[in-house]
């Protein structure tokens, strides 16, 4: 990867490792409608107006509008909602641990999207692996209301795999802006009202705010924008190996500002899970080069080169007489070459052109 996408990488890690501690901090006070529309209002707010600076974003809306809503609703309108809302019952480090599993979902999608690599023992000892540490993750809370909120999580998860194979595949060529603003715009359409029939009775405190405020800027426009260059610059299963980073930034932020509980089964989840997420996505090796074959019988060293062997007799045909080729004759004859008379028999070895 270049020095481009290792600082878009790195700033990724940040970005996306904070909204689960933000998430919970806002849900607390309103609704995952109201927590969804003020993100994709801030953000297509901030990058709408640089998005109409760029030439072509009518054109690319007319030519590409049905990727650019299956975008939009697979990775922002459903997924968001669906992991705001199960962040009102899960801690922040459980949903940031799982959706560490978006790698290894990538990979299975990755084979519909003829985009798959052979899964080799070692791919698939990584999915075995960080299917185990979800497991692991999960097995406390599937009883309870906890039980849909991991379902909630789950349908987060496959929508951050699959967005990105669609965006590689569909929208690569559609600049980054042209896509992201009216996605988010879009978005903010689609929860309005929703989030106004759930507005809170009072405003929010300082908190609340500070937090929705920096969903919108930093996790929302600034992430989307640096994600999807990310995308480009190295395609979208090495893009969503970003996931390896952030859940441990999200446990962190759980841990340090809500005093989240470190458990055991959070340490042990987060290690299987990042481990076969590495396993599942790692470069397939690659074969060793061919070398040429030998030939298939060598004859032994000799101190005399070998001769050629004699032609093979064929069997005699009815023998012809040679005619001799004029250069004035076909051309007088219009290409046909007529025998001639008169003239002496063309010697072996001859040209049939005089001279011998």
């Amino acid at each position: 990867m270049t020095a481009r996408g290792w600082l878009l990488f790195s700033l990724m890690g940040l970005v996306w490792g904070i909204p689960y501690l933000l998430i919970k901090v806002a849900v607390d006070e309103v609704s995952p409608s109201t927590v969804v529309f003020a993100r994709c209002a801030l953000g297509a707010a901030l990058l709408l107006p640089f998005a109409l600076r760029q030439p072509g974003l009518t054109r690319n809306l007319r030519a590409r509008w049905k990727p650019m809503l299956a975008f939009a609703v697979i990775e922002i309108i459903a997924p968001w909602y669906t992991l705001t809302d199960a962040e009102r019952h899960l801690s922040s480090s459980t949903a940031g641990l799982l959706i560490a599993g978006v790698p290894i979902v990538g990979v299975l999608l990755s084979r519909f999207f003829g985009a798959a690599e052979t899964l080799g023992a070692r791919r698939l000892a990584g999915l075995g692996l960080g299917i185990g540490g979800v497991a692991v993750l999960t097995a406390p809370h599937l009883t309870g209301g906890d039980a849909l909120s991991l379902a909630e999580v789950l349908v987060t998860v496959v929508g951050y795999a699959t967005a990105p194979l669609i965006a590689n595949r569909h929208l690569k060529d559609v600049p980054t802006l042209h896509l992201i603003a009216p996605c988010l715009a879009l978005a903010a359409l689609v929860y309005a009202p929703a989030a106004y029939l759930t507005r809170p009775a009072a405003l929010p405190s300082a908190e609340t705010l500070a937090a929705l405020a920096a969903l919108g800027v930093v996790c929302t426009a600034v992430a989307f924008v640096a994600f999807l260059e990310l995308i480009k610059e190295a395609g979208p299963i090495r893009a969503s190996v970003i996931t390896y980073v952030h859940p441990a930034i999200a446990v962190a932020a759980g841990t340090v500002f809500l005093d989240e509980a470190l458990t055991v089964t959070v340490l042990v989840a987060f290690a299987l899970i990042l481990t076969g997420s590495v396993l599942a996505t790692a470069a397939s090796p690659k074969p060793p080069a061919s070398q040429p074959s030998p030939p298939e019988a060598a004859a032994p060293p000799s101190a005399t080169p070998a001769q050629p062997s004699p032609p093979r007799p064929t069997a005699p045909g009815p023998r012809r007489r040679p005619v001799p080729w004029s250069t004035r004759q076909t051309s007088r004859a219009d290409g046909r070459v007529d025998s001639l008379t008169g003239l002496p028999e063309e010697r072996p070895g001859s040209t049939g052109q005089g001279g011998g």
